[in-house]
């Protein structure tokens, strides 16, 4: 009777836990959803990551440029220096009569500005309308690692926060620590660490600083998520 009532024991005390793993389940999977609703994110963003966003082309004015972006430049009053190219590894690209052009961390319109002052004195130093747009941002680039359903490389086609990272790698794991999550972020050379603390948007009661922009900064490019 004894082994009988242990194994009883024993089934009861599995299938109470094997009862409340699934509401905690169910409960991170909730509020993974009701975050992802609050900034527009579609439920379905972590199972089609690379899905590119209708109309989410990074704007001229707030982009910044990195290595592997496709530019394409125009040069008012002068087709031959219409050129579409990519930013090489190290930030640069090269452009006639001006040279190399750090492109890198800069946005289009400080490239514009740029390349009009390097062009001045080829056109009897009257500076040129120049244009520059972002083709492609194939360079913005991160990773998410840890304690996440699908960890790996993204690349997305539109700017997103560190929440929006975490349901492109499919959300937390049932055991990640969502409050002591770490942007790892290199800064002119220098590594950055960047803390965050999820808890209280995954519990559904966020509150304004919560959801504030300090609290779920946006990703850069070659920014490492580490979900412990």
């Amino acid at each position: 009777m004894r082994h009988i009532n242990a194994g009883k024991a024993y089934s009861q005390v599995r299938d109470t836990l094997a009862i409340e793993r699934g509401r905690f389940t169910m409960r991170m999977t909730a509020a993974i959803l009701l975050a992802a609703a609050s900034l527009g994110l579609p439920a379905a963003a972590w199972a089609q990551a690379d899905a590119p966003v209708a109309g989410s082309k990074p704007t001229a004015s707030t982009y910044r440029i990195s290595p592997g972006d496709q530019l394409i430049i125009y040069v008012w009053g002068d087709e031959r220096l219409q050129r579409q190219l990519t930013v090489l590894p190290d930030g640069t690209f090269a452009f006639p009569l001006a040279g190399t052009i750090q492109a890198a961390g800069h946005t289009p319109n400080e490239i514009e500005d740029e390349l009009a002052k390097l062009l001045a004195p080829q056109y009897k130093g009257v500076p040129q309308q120049v244009t520059v747009s972002v083709g492609a941002p194939a360079g913005m680039q991160y990773s998410v690692i840890g304690k996440v359903r699908a960890p790996g490389n993204f690349s997305p086609t539109r700017y997103v926060n560190v929440l929006n990272a975490l349901a492109q790698a499919g959300g937390p794991t049932d055991f990640a620590d969502i409050d002591h999550i770490i942007i790892m972020r290199t800064v002119n050379g220098r590594s950055q660490v960047i803390r965050t603390r999820l808890g209280a948007i995954f519990k559904g009661k966020p509150s304004d600083g919560d959801m504030s922009a300090a609290s779920v900064p946006l990703i850069q490019a070659g920014d490492t998520v580490i979900v412990p």
